[in-house]
């Protein structure tokens, strides 16, 4: 049976980003802090640019003790290290420097859990690193597990957690074969229930073909399908998700938040303009875009996110880190992960992470603004 299609605009787009979604309706607190009252509204957190500063990172590799190898890589060797001294300005007001103390106080009791794939798990490793490196000396306690793992601030009673769920909606196993169920979520959802702010991402998993496919059929409508316009169960699937929300919200003051797509970077010609590039991937890139635009293709996810928003009651904020990731071509780890052979080191041009980030790195930017989303 062939799925009907859902017919999804393609807009042209130069990178530019798309209007913040509105604050969300159940703060933690008041209390405002240092960013001025306007800035509520007026400051567009995610337009700007990236400025050298050499007081960063916040914390270094080495101090942090849960940073995956794949993420770490000053350990497994990278020579260069400015990537590590650029802030994120945006262009009509300053950012709070992340305070981890304050962070803490101001969550106390409080559980943070990140839910999607292994670049919400990116974000998860640095908010700990973030978090901890203002606390070192206090009581903390690792529970790794699959798929939910927690980091405890005991003193502070403070949790927080990652749930991976590339799809968000659930996977089941039906005759041995994994089903990727659409229009369900209820399996997934029972680990998030209790948790006080959700960030969610998914994106990247909803294109793998091959063996990096992680199901063997859809399943929407009460009819299964071997396969069908990945936009399209992506629609379907958010869909899902943004009625899980909706009710959800509705009836607790849990603060969600949703991650706009973390981009890629193996294709040169989406950065050089024309201008001969030393390699076919970020390998080799040691300095973010200059400016405030990116030159290559907006994703077609994200107008698919952006329609789904819209159409909420109560709307995540949108955690816009698409155009400035994009910028930052020289965050990746590349070569330098713990995940590859040093045969595969040789061969940068098909072996390059160009889809995660190193920690220290763009994902405590991430943190930055939703720590300014979140509290300020």
């Amino acid at each position: 049976m062939a799925f009907f299609p859902i017919i999804i605009a393609l807009l042209s787009f130069n990178f530019l980003l798309l209007p913040s979604s509105p604050k969300p309706l159940h703060p933690i607190n008041t209390h405002t802090g240092p960013i001025r009252q306007s800035n509520r509204s007026e400051c567009a957190l995610f337009m700007g640019s990236w400025v050298r500063d050499d007081t960063y990172p916040i914390y270094q590799a080495s101090y942090c003790p849960i940073i995956d190898p794949e993420f770490n890589c000053q350990m497994y060797g990278r020579p260069d290290s400015n990537y590590l001294k650029y802030r994120w300005k945006p262009a009509n007001c300053e950012l709070p420097r992340f305070n981890g103390m304050e962070f803490l106080m101001r969550m106390r009791g409080k559980t943070v859990m990140f839910v999607g794939d292994s670049l919400g798990r990116n974000q998860w490793e640095s908010l700990i690193c973030m978090t901890w490196s203002a606390v070192q000396r206090t009581t903390t306690k690792m529970i790794r597990g699959d798929p939910l793992s927690t980091f405890k601030f005991l003193e502070y009673g403070v949790d927080v957690s990652f749930f991976r769920a590339p799809y968000l909606v659930d996977i089941v196993s039906v005759g041995g074969r994994r089903v990727l169920k659409l229009d369900e979520i209820t399996k997934n959802s029972r680990a998030w229930l209790n948790a006080d702010v959700l960030v969610f991402n998914t994106g990247h998993w909803w294109t793998h073909k091959g063996s990096l496919q992680g199901w063997d059929l859809m399943e929407s409508g009460g009819s299964f399908y071997e396969d069908m316009n990945r936009l399209v169960a992506l629609d379907v699937g958010l869909k899902t998700w943004a009625q899980w929300a909706d009710s959800h919200v509705e009836s607790t003051n849990t603060r969600i938040f949703l991650q706009s797509i973390s981009p890629t970077h193996y294709n040169p010609s989406e950065w050089s303009a024309g201008a001969t590039s030393i390699g076919k991937s970020c390998y080799g890139e040691t300095s973010p875009m200059s400016g405030s635009a990116y030159p290559g293709i907006y994703p077609d996810q994200m107008k698919v996110i952006d329609a789904i928003i819209r159409d909420m009651q109560y709307p995540a904020y949108i955690l816009d880190i698409t155009t400035l990731s994009a910028m930052r071509k020289d965050a990746h780890p590349s070569i330098y992960t713990g995940d590859l052979s040093p045969g595969q080191r040789a061969n940068p041009d098909h072996s390059a992470d160009c889809s995660h980030w190193c920690l220290p790195g763009l994902p405590d930017t991430w943190n930055q603004l939703f720590y300014t989303a979140l509290l300020f």
